[in-house]
């Protein structure tokens, strides 16, 4: 003999149901959440000087043209990773100079060719920028992007 669904039936089976899903979707953002801000990011590290050239970031623009970890801009290149293509993770000075040299050289006024706006910083401001492209690089984000020097 063939059972059949009533009304109420479907209607427990509709409510039962959205409701473990509701609660693994609720399990899973926690999780989530706890796992970002637990390993992920390295709060103890967040000086004033990353605090400042995160505002510069934003202040600038910089988003605009630019991502850090694939969020943002595909006009110019990636720099989550920056410090690490160059070479000069674990020296802060040097990530400093490199900025600083690489962000005065870049040309301006050529007609038809994707630049960098020229940004009038103090040395205090290239500092903290190279600062927060170097908090950004250390994050653990599981090898992305690649650290390809293409």
């Amino acid at each position: 003999m063939r059972e059949v669904m009533t009304k109420s039936m479907a209607r427990n089976v509709f409510y039962g149901g959205s409701l473990f899903f509701i609660l693994i979707f609720l399990g899973l953002s926690a999780h989530s959440h706890l796992y970002i801000r637990n390993t992920s990011t390295d709060a103890e590290t967040l000086t004033a000087s990353v605090i400042e050239g995160k505002h510069l970031w934003e202040e600038k623009g910089c988003v605009n043209c630019h991502t850090i970890l694939g969020e943002g801009a595909y006009f110019a290149p990636e720099l989550g990773n920056v410090m690490t293509r160059w070479g000069v993770k674990d020296d802060p000075d040097a990530a400093f100079e490199g900025l600083k040299g690489w962000m005065m050289s870049m040309p301006t006024g050529i007609e038809g060719r994707r630049q960098m706006p020229f940004f009038e910083l103090d040395d205090d401001q290239y500092r903290a920028l190279s600062d927060f492209l170097l908090w950004t690089d250390s994050i653990r984000n599981q090898d992305w992007p690649p650290n390809d020097a293409g």
